[in-house]
């Protein structure tokens, strides 16, 4: 599972990022996590308001930090 965190580095974005990190390790699953920071990158999937969460490259939420409840469920669908 490829995970990428889209976003310019402001506190929405690290809060993002932490979230991911703290429910990936609590489900002990094995992730790739990716920070991309560059304009460019983030267009291409349409963002227009960062925070984004992408898997697998499916953008699942943008616009918002996500609640660890909500990594939670994306992380353990099948």
């Amino acid at each position: 599972m490829i995970i990428k965190i889209l976003g310019t580095g402001c506190a929405k974005c690290k809060a993002t990022e932490e979230v991911v990190k703290t429910i990936a390790k609590e489900l002990n699953l094995s992730l790739t996590i990716q920070k991309i920071e560059d304009m460019e990158e983030i267009m291409k999937y349409n963002i227009m308001s960062t925070p984004a969460l992408v898997i697998d490259e499916i953008v699942k939420i943008k616009g918002r930090v996500p609640t660890p409840n909500e990594v939670r469920e994306l992380l353990t669908i099948k």
